[in-house]
């Protein structure tokens, strides 16, 4: 039998993905992507994985979710926010994907590599702790420059949300000198 909180973070995992799809307002589909990457983060715990999931919350719950909730919520921009449903690109998207999945099964299946996987006792354990000290001294510079540059787009966004702003507050008083300049 299936282990009941396994069975709740596929459930909350894929419920909020589809979510993330479908929602027709994009703060709501990226607050339901953020969600379902919290999901992500349970399965490394059920894994025995702290570090993963910690990590998987660092960087796409706290960094990239964030980051694109930020985008939408200071780039005012009213196509952002509203979708026009076309039922071609559906039924195309759709189309699209099982090609896809199709061709890479039949790549998986053709290429031999189903059969490698039955003993696991033959190849070597995974040591996670040495990923981790990997992660945090060979690849610190890596992470580093990911962060600052995450930090960068959040502050051009402020910039791009801020010179709109004003201009927008310009031509709201262009017009409105133009509206009293005709009345008098």
């Amino acid at each position: 039998m299936a282990d009941p909180v396994f069975i709740a973070a596929a459930v909350l995992t894929v419920g909020t993905a589809i979510i993330a799809l479908e929602a027709r307002e994009l703060i709501y589909g990226a607050i339901s992507l953020a969600i379902s990457m919290l999901g992500i983060a349970g399965f490394f715990l059920l894994l025995d994985a702290p570090f993963v999931a910690m990590f998987q919350i660092a960087v796409y719950v706290g960094a990239v979710a964030v980051l694109i909730i930020f985008t939408v919520m200071l780039v005012r921009t009213q196509a952002l926010f509203t979708t026009k449903e076309d039922k071609k690109r559906k039924g195309a998207g759709i189309a699209l994907m099982l090609i896809i999945m199709s061709s890479l099964g039949a790549l998986l299946l053709t290429s031999g590599l189903n059969g490698q996987f039955g003993d696991f006792n033959t190849s070597p354990a995974v040591d996670f702790t040495e990923i981790g000290e990997m992660m945090l001294t060979y690849y610190a510079p890596a992470l580093i420059i990911l962060g600052l540059t995450l930090a960068g787009s959040v502050i051009a966004a402020l910039a791009l949300a801020r010179r709109e702003s004003i201009s927008g507050e310009e031509e709201e008083q262009e017009e409105e000198r133009r509206h009293h300049e005709r009345t008098t």
